[in-house]
């Protein structure tokens, strides 16, 4: 098996805009530029930089929930094909779990907490007690195993993140993508969130990939931090080395950028 768990090689990814007269050229976004990553098997690997800096496209691409325009994707060394069927890339989602941004959006109201959290199992045809491992998986993020006959408006912001975070986790993933994870929940459950990611990584001994704009959790959680801007990595290596004398103008713009309290 390959000690690098996911890697990109000359990745691009280009939007073509529709045009708004026949006279008009077509236009596009060039939304990540040639770029080459290697995320080593067990690392937390941080992707920061300001919006627009290509941290999302990035991880789409990696975990291909979208094709690149040129370039290629790998996941333990096996090819990923965004474009193949959405079975073909089953092995890639049993081994791989997402939690997203907003914990409002992410879950669906019409289901209850236990099928939500349970149907990566479903989908994946994963045999065993579903409803049992649900259950505990429920309790693994800190929520009631009961709360599985509820549905997601029953529950506060927190609460309804730990819900995705056990759904991203229930079928035993390899490797943990967060996609600005922590970002629209208030201060006392961003701790809560990223204390429970840190123990759910030393137990479960997995690959973590965080996309943040917030440093100080990068900082806290990550052993390797990556940079990005304008669509480049500009700057990586590991997280305290990088943050404590980082090489590149922007990356001491975001850390000058970090807000203090009485200039502490």
């Amino acid at each position: 098996m390959s000690d690098i768990a996911m890697q990109a090689r000359g990745v691009e990814r280009r939007y073509r805009h529709a045009r708004r007269t026949m006279f008009e050229r077509p236009r596009e976004t060039v939304a990540l530029h040639a770029t080459d990553l290697e995320i080593r098997r067990g690392d937390a690997v941080g992707i920061i930089g300001e919006s627009g800096s290509g941290k999302s496209t990035l991880v789409r691409l990696l975990l291909g929930l979208d094709a690149p325009t040129a370039g290629a994707v790998e996941y333990g060394g096996r090819a990923i094909d965004a474009r193949a069927r959405a079975t073909s890339l089953h092995w890639l989602r049993a081994a791989t779990g997402i939690v997203f941004q907003d914990p409002y959006a992410s879950l669906d109201p019409r289901m209850t907490v236990g099928r939500i959290v349970g149907e990566p199992l479903w989908a994946l045809g994963i045999a065993g007690d579903r409803r049992a491992r649900v259950r505990e998986v429920l309790a693994d993020v800190g929520l009631e195993p009961a709360m599985a006959n509820r549905y997601p408006h029953e529950f506060s912001g927190g609460q309804r993140q730990r819900i995705a975070l056990a759904r991203a986790i229930v079928h035993g993933p390899e490797t943990l993508v967060g996609d600005e994870p922590l970002s629209a929940l208030d201060v006392t459950v961003r701790a809560q969130i990223l204390a429970l990611l840190a123990e759910l990584r030393a137990r479960e001994r997995m690959t973590l990939v965080l996309v943040s704009h917030d440093i100080g959790v990068v900082q806290s959680l990550c052993d390797v931090v990556v940079v990005m801007k304008d669509g480049r990595i500009v700057e990586q290596g590991p997280t305290q080395q990088v943050l404590r004398a980082p090489r590149e103008e922007y990356t001491r713009t975001l850390l000058a950028a970090v807000p203090t309290i009485d200039g502490v």
